[in-house]
């Protein structure tokens, strides 16, 4: 059911590959509000992806871009102004990957080229975004930024290897621009630490079904699934959360303030 929260809004949405991405789901649900907006992937993923079949959906334009090429953002945040006919009202960024991850390097003998491959990918390309937004006076007044984090930058779980380093650098821009943009232009920045889900992305992680188990079991909701997160987003690029800004925000079904809980005791008795 609509609510109109984000009508008359335009937004970037980085990161749609299929339909099981969280950003896919984001994009369904800002498009169901009332917004209009631009998607976005580097060239490789859009042709891997579906992401065509989503613009039709939500009568939206496909804009190739590597988050990590400043030309590639210059191009994204002009073209999507003159498609959407003015400012950005948000941005979503829901972009990770880790070569190391990838191809099963055990973190003790990481590859340090790949390494700095998934802090420019998973968190640096946040800032570059925020950059380049700042540059081209992108963004509308009370405008929202929000970036996609996991629990990992506080915690560590096997087999996330690089990525945890990358998650926690996510955070930490989006504090520091976060305080820039707030101050320069009234923009809030946020990240959102979102349950295990099944993406493409999140099951690319060793030992996945087990972690996806655990959290769930260690979670008095539940693991909140990719359709709750989306809701979520939206709720933080509507006008019901303007002042809400530099946080990391847990949305994980209490899985973040769980010590142990009865359903994991009962499963550990077995």
């Amino acid at each position: 059911m609509s609510h109109n929260l984000l009508k008359g809004k335009r937004g970037i949405i980085f990161g749609a590959l299929d339909e099981r991405s969280i950003a896919w789901k984001v994009a369904q649900v800002a498009h169901a509000e009332g917004a209009s907006f631009t998607l976005t992937n580097a060239p490789i993923a859009l042709r891997m992806g579906t992401i065509n079949k989503l613009a039709d959906e939500c009568n939206a334009e496909v804009i190739p871009a590597d988050a990590t090429s400043m030309e590639d953002l210059e191009n994204l945040f002009t073209k999507s102004m003159e498609v959407l006919g003015g400012k950005i009202d948000f941005v979503l960024h829901s972009i990770g990957m880790s070569p190391n991850v990838r191809k099963g390097k055990d973190y003790g003998d990481l590859n340090y080229d790949w390494l700095m491959k998934t802090l420019d990918v998973s968190a640096i390309s946040f800032h570059k975004v925020m950059q380049t937004a700042e540059k081209l006076d992108a963004m509308n007044e009370w405008g929202s930024i929000m970036g996609l984090s996991y629990i990992a930058a506080q915690r560590t779980f096997p087999d996330y290897s690089d990525m945890a380093q990358a998650k926690a650098m996510l955070e930490s821009i989006a504090r520091s621009y976060g305080e820039r943009l707030g101050r320069m232009k009234k923009v809030r920045v946020n990240t959102i630490s979102q349950s295990p889900t099944m993406t493409t992305a999140g099951t690319g992680v060793g030992g996945f079904d087990v972690f996806f188990d655990y959290a769930d079991k260690m979670s008095p909701l539940g693991n909140a699934s990719a359709e709750a997160c989306a809701n979520y987003c939206v709720m933080f690029f509507s006008d019901f959360t303007k002042m809400v800004t530099m946080q990391n925000l847990m949305h994980d079904g209490g899985f973040s303030s769980s010590g142990i809980t009865d359903r994991l005791i009962e499963d550990l008795k077995k």
